[in-house]
């Protein structure tokens, strides 16, 4: 338990941080889900579509340290990649 005023005050401004927090990281695997999605039924212009809606989310979603940089490198990579297969 926070003892000082500023452990409280830290404690009140992770409480909301993490609230805000949660709800980037909802949008952002919703936006990541309907690529894959799309992926999935192989409708390669509705992957393009939803990808251009993903990518920026994925890496404002890294700059926001709600996921690391490589990991939101390395997950537009693999999606971009899946939909590159779609044309083939």
């Amino acid at each position: 338990m926070a003892n000082t005023s500023s452990a409280k005050k830290a404690t009140r401004k992770i409480a909301r941080r993490t609230i805000v927090n949660k709800s980037r990281r909802t949008q952002m695997r919703g936006a990541v889900r309907t690529v894959e999605e799309a992926i999935k039924i192989g409708d390669r212009n509705a992957a393009l579509e939803a990808m251009k809606r993903a990518e920026p989310e994925l890496m404002q979603a890294a700059q926001r340290n709600i996921i690391h940089k490589n990991n939101a490198s390395r997950k537009v990579s693999r999606l971009t990649h899946a939909i590159a297969k779609l044309a083939k």
